[in-house]
């Protein structure tokens, strides 16, 4: 599999990475098990890369990720990351802590449940509207000087946060949702990341399950309180967006591979900055998705891609209103 450096001067890594939002019961139930067993499929195809966080299950993600390294008798075979800085208080109504005791606080449970000293990446999770980045990267900067983190990454941010995160301290990675049917990215992020020598880390590159031959059923998206009040697979957006996406799931077929390997391979054709961790349960989609990382698409294949799912194809906003609660918008 192919590798790309996780910023400047990072680590290689896969292209694909796994991404254990899943593990958490997120989109329906994991078992550690089928966790564990998509983490042996990786290895097996050389994906290198797994990135978890610790509100995904309240730190459930990170503990089964901890006792599958538990089982490897102190062998950490992946670059790992994780992420803090949200934090929900009821009283106060705030979403978020940026605060540097909160942050160190919650790096050190996430230590605990990995059962690792260090990790490689530590996302800021979540911007406070009120605390200037340059604050808090220069408390991501300390724990790296402490030894804890080895580089520092954000997420859901604008091209002008990251650039401005950057002159702090170098930035080696930023998170964003980026698909076929998420292509906001191409409005500044992308070219920030390549201008400024950061990886793009691309969330949802299958988009969330609709660009793939097992596309999201109504009685999978009730079953998910996240998708079930997201717009695009919600008050009739579902069976439009099955409709309109049906073309790439034709020409798939026409190509002889999956829909998300093309939807994968889409992806990290756009830029050599970018970088996808697709989640999953299932290790018979785990193949589909390493099939994408291994597909060279061609100009022409490329190109058909893009005329059958045109930019704008999309019905719905990618969040609800309260799901837009910490993502910057800058387009």
């Amino acid at each position: 599999m192919e590798l790309r450096t996780l910023g400047k001067g990072g680590p290689p890594v896969s292209v694909l990475g796994v991404g254990a939002m899943s593990f958490a019961g997120i989109y329906g139930h994991a078992t550690v098990e089928e966790s564990h067993a998509i983490l042996d499929a990786a290895l097996d195809a050389g994906v290198t890369h797994v990135d978890t966080a610790n509100v995904y299950g309240m730190g459930r993600s990170e503990e089964i990720i901890g006792s599958y390294l538990a089982r490897r008798k102190g062998e950490t075979p992946f670059v790992l990351a994780t992420k803090a800085g949200i934090s929900r208080d009821p009283e106060t109504g705030r979403n978020f802590d940026n605060s540097p005791a909160h942050v160190e606080g919650e790096l050190d449970k996430s230590l605990a449940r990995l059962g690792v000293e260090r990790i490689e990446l530590f996302y800021l999770h979540r911007l406070d509207p009120d605390v200037p980045v340059e604050e808090v990267v220069g408390t991501y900067a300390r724990l790296v000087e402490a030894g804890k983190i080895g580089r520092i990454g954000l997420s859901e941010v604008a091209p002008t946060t990251l650039a401005r995160a950057s002159e702090i301290h170098p930035v080696a990675a930023v998170q964003s949702e980026y698909s076929l049917q998420t292509r906001s990215p191409e409005l500044g992020l992308v070219q920030a990341c390549e201008r400024l020598g950061i990886s793009l880390v691309a969330f949802s590159p299958v988009g969330r399950g609709l660009l793939t031959d097992a596309p999201p059923t109504p009685e999978g998206i009730e079953a998910s309180a996240f998708m079930k009040s997201n717009p695009r697979f919600s008050g009739g957006n579902l069976e439009r967006n099955l409709a309109a996406s049906q073309p790439l799931r034709d020409l798939a077929g026409e190509a002889g591979c999956s829909t998300a390997a093309l939807a994968i391979a889409w992806v990290l054709a756009q830029s050599p900055s970018t970088l996808v961790i697709p989640g999953t349960r299932n290790c018979d989609h785990f193949a589909e998705l390493v099939e994408g990382a291994n597909l060279d698409l061609g100009a022409d294949l490329k190109a058909e891609i893009e005329r059958r799912l045109p930019i704008g194809w999309c019905h719905g906003d990618r969040y609800s209103t309260r799901q837009w609660i910490g993502p910057q918008k800058y387009c």
